[in-house]
């Protein structure tokens, strides 16, 4: 009898829990976070991809709610969908600065520390995307 690979384990728990946050994320960008996230889209991003800012708000939601599924549905895409976790978060980033740096407060986001450390965390979620779906 074989013994569990527990170099395995780690980063298997800490993708669920990644895709939890990130179903978790989507489900408020759709529902009860929906409006608060509407008034931190910078004017710039509609200018960008010409949708209204409700629209960039479910689109992200939508998104987020996408790679959740993958990151538990997709197993032996783990690492391609690590990677697309990873690049999403870093497409959010201009988004998360513009909302520190002009004060506007969203769900969770009130204060000017609360969006200050929010940027300190990006960084750590890329590297938990790509840590957690690195290959077997």
């Amino acid at each position: 009898m074989t013994s569990p690979d527990r170099a395995g384990i780690a980063p298997g728990i800490a993708r669920w829990a990644l895709a939890g946050l990130l179903a978790v994320a989507g489900a408020s960008h759709l529902t009860w976070g929906r409006r608060g996230y509407r008034i931190v889209v910078p004017e710039w991003a509609t200018r960008l991809t010409t949708l209204d800012k409700d629209a960039i708000v479910v689109a992200s939601g939508a998104v987020e709610l996408v790679l959740a599924g993958a990151l538990v549905a997709l197993p032996d895409e783990r690492a391609t969908i690590g990677r697309l976790v990873a690049a999403f978060f870093v497409a959010v980033f201009p988004g998360n600065l513009h909302q520190w740096q002009t004060g506007r407060s969203a769900p969770l986001m009130r204060t000017d520390r609360a969006r200050f450390v929010r940027l300190l965390l990006q960084p750590v979620l890329i590297g938990w995307a790509l840590w957690s779906t690195r290959g077997r």
